[in-house]
């Protein structure tokens, strides 16, 4: 795999996400969207993400799609980088920000977070993984999931790397350095 031809200097895309119903989503550390941080070749295949993501320490990967209902983990960050086709996937809940996701985007959800697929193409296609492989649970946005979900997001950690960039990248701006600008 060379590094040097698949990964690109991304635009940032963030948000921070308040917290929404029954949702808590993460109002210290913004969801980022990393448009076109991958640049996929015809002849790439699905492995070179899961190998960058971990590289820079994302494991516990996956290959799917995204729900089609809203849910979050409480305990864990989440990265997903998009292999093939587009998606409009909703961040943060009912009342939610929605965003286009591409080929070649990557995404970083906070703990907490919750997502959502609204439309996407047939072949759409991700890799998921987990700082340090974490395993990850399901939540959805039921009342009694909470306070213990609040506890539990308030004690994830800031994750050692960035998913794309290593020991560079927006995650050290954003979520170090608190030098992001959202959207």
């Amino acid at each position: 795999m060379d590094k040097e031809k698949l990964i690109q200097e991304a635009y940032l895309v963030s948000h921070t996400i308040e917290e929404n119903g029954n949702f808590p989503n993460n109002p210290v550390y913004p969801l980022m969207i990393y448009k076109g941080a991958f640049l996929i070749h015809p002849d790439d295949k699905i492995d070179v993400i899961k190998t960058v993501f971990a590289q820079n320490g994302y494991s516990n990967a996956w290959v799917d799609g995204i729900f089609d209902y809203h849910h979050y983990h409480s305990n864990t960050h989440e990265v997903m980088g998009v292999f093939c086709g587009n998606a409009d996937v909703q961040f943060g809940g009912e009342h939610g920000v929605c965003i286009e996701l591409d080929k070649g985007d990557v995404v970083v959800i906070p703990a907490g977070v919750a997502h959502k697929r609204l439309r996407a193409s047939d072949d759409f296609t991700v890799v998921g993984a987990y700082p340090k492989g974490s395993d990850y649970n399901m939540k959805y946005g039921k009342a009694e999931e909470r306070p213990e979900a609040d506890e539990a997001i308030a004690q994830v950690e800031q994750p050692d790397s960035d998913p794309v960039y290593g020991n560079n990248g927006h995650l050290f701006e954003c979520w170090y350095n608190k030098n992001c600008k959202n959207v």
